[in-house]
């Protein structure tokens, strides 16, 4: 387990791009007196022992890595440096968390590593409105990537691999939670949330019940399709609910 979660913060790193305010730590095999730590300048710049200003902003770890080796080898200062680069704070990058939040906003990546759920917990946990699904849209390897993400799986069932690793300029979105709407002889009638696998009595419970009035006899549900057109559906009271389901209770006759 040790071993793959290494093998994970490893590639990440060597994915991370550089960027202003990124705080680093650089060290050099064999040579203890040249560990450094520093920051990245708005311009893209460190100050490095020996060489002066190098440039790594835009640059990937192992990219900025081999310009230092370059730079001290060039100059006739280190013969075969290896170079490492720790990053240490993550300052000039940041991510947005959008929609049903409780802290809508751009949060920074203030260390390395930072996953979905330190995200999250940034901008408030999501909110009583939110979906138990979101989105996490970013660029890997060049590439913009799609994924959604089952946020009481990645908790309640330990599906800690979807908690993955966020970078600077990905967007976290929180759907709205669907709901469903119940009138006519319920004693609350209204828009309620949705939850999973809920099924027409649960609805009924949430509308707070049938009024002395009503009646579960002759009960209606209004669903729209997917292609538009309008159904009406008398169902059983153990049949689960769609997203925008319309729930009418008639009254009693009798």
């Amino acid at each position: 387990m040790f071993i793959g979660a290494l093998g994970s913060a490893q590639a990440a790193d060597a994915e991370y791009v550089l960027g202003p305010g990124d705080i680093i730590r650089i060290t050099v095999f064999q040579n203890p007196d040249l560990t450094t730590e520093t920051r990245v300048s708005e311009n893209g710049a460190i100050t490095f022992p020996l060489v002066g200003n190098v440039d790594v902003g835009g640059l990937t770890v192992p990219a900025a890595e081999s310009r230092i080796a370059e730079q001290l080898r060039s100059g006739g200062f280190v013969l075969q440096p290896q170079i490492g680069i720790l990053p240490l704070q993550i300052r000039g990058n940041q991510v947005a968390v959008l929609g049903q939040v409780n802290r809508p906003g751009r949060y920074p990546l203030e260390t390395f590593n930072m996953r979905l759920s330190d995200m999250l917990a940034m901008a408030g946990g999501i909110a009583a409105t939110g979906a138990d699904e979101l989105v996490l849209i970013g660029v890997r390897k060049g590439k913009i990537e799609r994924t959604e993400i089952d946020v009481p799986a990645l908790f309640m069932k330990g599906d800690l691999a979807k908690d993955v690793i966020v970078s600077g300029g990905d967007v976290i979105y929180v759907h709205r939670a669907p709901t469903f709407y119940i009138y006519g002889e319920v004693n609350r009638p209204g828009a309620f949330r949705l939850e999973r696998g809920m099924t027409v009595m649960q609805g009924l419970a949430t509308g707070g019940g049938v009024t002395i009035r009503g009646t579960t006899r002759g009960m209606q549900i209004h669903r729209r399709s997917e292609d538009g057109t309008q159904q009406v559906i008398e169902p059983q009271l153990d049949q689960a609910l769609a997203p925008n389901d319309v729930i009418f209770v008639k009254e009693s006759l009798f």
